[in-house]
């Protein structure tokens, strides 16, 4: 079995998929010398350190119309989870929030070329209006208490926040509890075992 074989399984999605995520594998290697997508360390582990990882926060995901990306970057999870969405479940609608002119550029051409409807909007989270979103999602992007203020204002009432955070994320779910109220699942990372997906709802001012 080669390698490509051995991704193919391991990530457990149809032939359709997989194809899409490797042209996006692609671009990303391509545009990332120019526009620093990812580090350069993580580029060499792209299918486990962004790919797999991005997987895992889509599976997370209950039923929905709406998701959006914040601070999407180079697209992690929020491209992969589009990608994943365009087969089951293809009426959904995604938006990527990310004030880079240029990562928004790239976003726009990996949708063109993996065959994802969405909308990329270049400008500051706290500048769009309310979205209302089913599901929002971010990766690296602020600590907790930032966020939740970012749920508070773009999820909708009874969505769900998929926020993907590392080995501190204890303390910053007990500084985040002294500000807001919400319910909190962490959800152990496949990739990294110190690190979890908070599957976060019911955000409200403390």
């Amino acid at each position: 079995m080669n390698a490509d074989s051995d991704i193919f399984a391991g990530l457990d999605v149809s032939r359709e998929t997989f194809t899409r995520l490797t042209t996006y594998v692609e671009m990303v290697e391509r545009w990332n010398p120019k526009i620093n997508l990812v580090s350069r360390n993580s580029l060499k582990e792209i299918w486990t350190r962004h790919i797999l990882d991005s997987v895992q926060v889509y599976r997370c995901a209950d039923t929905f119309r709406s998701w959006v990306d914040l601070g999407s970057g180079g697209g992690f999870p929020g491209m992969v989870c589009a990608i994943m969405a365009v087969e089951t479940s293809p009426d959904s609608k995604f938006t990527f929030i990310e004030s880079d002119q240029r990562k928004s550029a790239f976003l726009r051409n990996v949708a063109r070329e993996c065959g994802v409807t969405c909308s990329v909007l270049p400008k500051r989270i706290e500048a769009v209006d309310p979205m209302g979103a089913d599901v929002l999602s971010a990766r690296a992007l602020a600590d907790l208490s930032l966020l939740l203020s970012f749920c508070d204002r773009h999820l909708a009432k009874d969505g769900t926040a998929l926020l993907l955070k590392g080995a501190s994320w204890k303390k910053e779910l007990a500084d985040a509890r002294q500000e807001w109220k919400f319910d909190a699942e962490p959800i152990t990372s496949l990739t990294e075992p110190q690190a979890v997906i908070l599957k976060i709802k019911g955000v409200s001012r403390g």
